[in-house]
């Protein structure tokens, strides 16, 4: 029988190759697109982990969501930093979230707040993602944009306290082995289909945002 890891893992994976795969992504990674489509869509993160962070401190003694909040992990200080880079130090007044990111922290701020186990769901797809395919994006944004290597535009990316990144991520499959114990097969399938409805979700945030960065423009 499959690790509950490997049964989120394979049962995503259509979904996280969509996400990944989208044409803004492409766009951006591919260097076709200009320094403010990053900083545009480095704006639709603030507000996703402003909605996974903000909720952390609560679920700190879940049983089930507890162990997933670690200091470390955290993203949002270092976001703030890389959008007074890029947005200059009144990045706060001009910050809005498109009608994709605003559901999209919504459903992360409901979880937080009502469904610990669906929070996961979120905490996997984003933090697990960024320690993986994000230093794809850290790399070029660094050979696109000139940014200094893990410095000022691209500290989101760089994660300072963790120095062994496979070493890490190993541990957290085994935190969501343990969750997958933890719980009843009925909710183990919820938390796999909540993994798929934020991929989708992130898939929705590219969409809108190569709407906005259309390369036909």
């Amino acid at each position: 029988m499959d690790s509950f890891s490997t049964v989120i893992r394979t049962a995503s994976h259509e979904q996280h190759v969509e996400a990944e795969t989208s044409t803004f992504m492409s766009d951006m990674l591919g260097g076709r697109l200009g320094v403010d489509a990053y900083a545009r869509y480095t704006e639709q993160l603030w507000f996703v982990y402003e909605a996974l962070e903000t909720g952390a401190g609560r679920l700190a003694s879940d049983p089930v969501a507890g162990p997933f909040i670690q200091p470390e992990l955290m993203r949002l200080a270092a976001l703030e930093k890389d959008l007074a880079h890029l947005r200059g130090p009144d990045w706060r007044a001009t910050l809005t979230a498109l009608p994709a990111t605003r559901a999209y922290a919504d459903r992360v701020a409901e979880c937080a707040r009502e469904w610990p186990a669906g929070y996961i769901a979120h905490h996997y797809t984003r933090y697990l993602g960024d320690l993986s395919g994000g230093q794809i994006i850290r790399d070029r944004a660094e050979k696109t944009w000139g940014f200094a290597r893990k410095g000022d535009g691209v500290r989101f990316y760089v994660f300072e306290e963790i120095t062994n990144p496979a070493a890490f991520k190993r541990g957290y499959r085994e935190l969501l082995d343990g969750a997958g114990v933890a719980v009843d097969e009925l909710e183990r399938q919820r938390i796999v289909a909540e993994c798929k409805r934020a991929f989708a979700l992130n898939t929705g945030v590219f969409r809108a945002l190569g709407d906005e960065f259309s390369m036909s423009a």
